[in-house]
C-alpha cells in the first residue's frame, strides 16, 4: 500500500513540476497564438493551467499528509511480548569478592606448606 501511494505521489509531483514550467511567468500559459477564446487560447491555456497547478498542488499535499499517516502506522515501534520470560528467573546481583588464590605447593618437594 505505502508503496503504490509512493509511487502516485511521484507522479503527481512529477505532473505538478510540468504543470509549472510550461506556464509563462507573464501568466500568457503555452505562449501560443488564435482566437481570443477557447480552451487553447493564451486566456484559456492560462486559465486551465492555473487550475491543474491548483488541483495538483491540492493532491500533493493531501498525498502528503496520507503518506505521513500510513508510514506511521506501518513503521509504529513493536511492542515487547513479556508472556515468555521466566518468572523465577534468578537475577544477576553485585558480582561476588573475588576468592583468595590457593597457596601455592612447597616447592622444596615436601607436600607441608612453608610457614609464612
Amino acid at each position: 500500500m505505502f508503496q503504490f501511494l509512493l509511487v502516485v505521489h511521484a507522479l503527481i509531483a512529477a505532473a505538478l513540476v510540468a504543470v509549472i514550467l510550461v506556464q509563462r511567468s507573464e501568466g500568457g500559459g503555452l505562449g501560443m497564438g488564435g482566437s481570443p477564446t477557447g480552451l487553447m487560447s493564451a486566456r484559456g491555456a492560462a486559465d486551465f493551467l492555473t487550475r491543474a497547478t491548483a488541483v495538483l498542488a491540492a493532491l500533493f499535499v493531501v498525498m502528503s499528509i496520507g503518506l505521513a499517516a500510513v508510514a506511521s502506522v506501518q513503521h509504529a515501534p513493536q511492542k515487547i511480548d513479556t508472556s515468555l520470560v521466566h518468572k523465577t528467573a534468578p537475577v544477576p546481583g553485585p558480582a561476588a569478592p573475588a576468592a583468595p588464590a590457593p597457596a601455592a605447593p612447597a616447592s622444596n618437594g615436601t607436600s607441608v606448606p612453608l610457614a609464612q
